[in-house]
């Protein structure tokens, strides 16, 4: 008697269908570790040590899934193809962390205000330069909120006591992803988190929950793609009076951070002023500047 039992012999399962290929390796073995590290290091100076692997892996694995490749070997193959070429930017981009926001290093502004720039606007007068023009530099510029930030100090702060100097702000940076937020000059609430209610007013117009920066100080920075490990590139930047070069260094290696330095030496006007993050030091890197204890901050000055 059937009772609508089927039996097992009956039963004709589908076919299996063939595993599917997993888009992203879940581990860099450390053979293309070595590879990657020693590539990127040669190009950019950017070193990674091997407590950095997972890091690197993961940052790196991104640009696979954009790509539709499947393995790191085969990526890495791509960067020395003649088509890979500009793809290497974008793996500089995925590697570097561009964490920032407006008034991050507030000491550090703070002195560059009241000390650096009445010094250094005496020191140009004294050399019979009437209007003289000071050049500051945000040296890993990100989306834009180091250099922005000194130019709402300038035109707050400075331009009303010496009307007749002018400023030159420059911003440069090796991630060109990061270079046009900062041309945009639109922001997020944490971008902003540290303005004053007035400054925020005066220079910003809110559009949902974006905060669009004033043409006025946005056209008072340029900002350009920049290489600091690039010897080349950097005879582009000369006669600088103030670098900011903040949580840089931390990227290199002790030689890496010799020539970046040594490059940014070159670029400085005599006596100017260099300043680093506050856990980095030029201790046992260069000899070229001298360690300035002032009020708030610290800073480097080029003799």
């Amino acid at each position: 008697m059937n009772l609508g039992i089927i039996q097992p012999n009956t039963i004709s399962l589908p076919p299996s269908k063939p595993e599917l290929k997993q888009e992203v390796p879940s581990v860099m073995n450390e053979d293309t570790f070595i590879e990657f590290r020693d590539f990127i290091y040669k190009h950019s100076g950017i070193y990674f040590n091997n407590s950095k692997k997972e890091l690197l892996e993961s940052r790196i694995a991104k640009r696979l899934i954009t790509h539709k490749i499947y393995s790191f070997e085969e990526y890495f193959n791509f960067l020395h193809s003649s088509e890979g070429r500009v793809e290497i930017p974008m793996l500089y981009e995925s590697i570097t962390i561009n964490e920032t926001y407006f008034f991050r290093t507030e000491q550090q502004f703070e002195v560059l205000e009241q000390v650096l720039i009445p010094e250094i606007i005496k020191a140009h007068q004294e050399r019979g330069e009437t209007n003289p023009t000071i050049k500051i530099w945000s040296a890993a510029a990100s989306s834009g909120e180091e250099a922005y930030t000194i130019a709402i100090i300038i035109a707050e702060k400075i331009k009303p006591l010496y009307p007749n100097v002018k400023f030159q702000i420059i911003g440069t940076d090796i991630n060109n992803t990061v270079l046009e937020t900062a041309r945009r000059g639109v922001y997020k609430e944490y971008a902003v988190r540290n303005i004053s209610p007035e400054i925020l007013r005066k220079y910003f117009t809110r559009e949902g929950n974006s905060y669009h920066l004033s043409p006025e100080i946005r056209s008072s920075v340029s900002f350009q793609h920049l290489n600091l490990f690039d010897q080349s590139a950097m005879d582009s930047i000369s006669g600088i009076d103030v670098v900011f070069c903040c949580n840089v260094l931390i990227y290199f290696d002790v030689v890496s951070k010799v020539k970046v330095i040594e490059n940014i030496y070159k670029s400085m006007n005599k006596a100017g002023y260099l300043f680093v993050g506050y856990s980095e030091s030029l201790h046992g890197l260069s000899k070229d500047f001298s360690l300035i204890h002032l009020h708030k901050a610290m800073a480097y000055r080029k003799e």
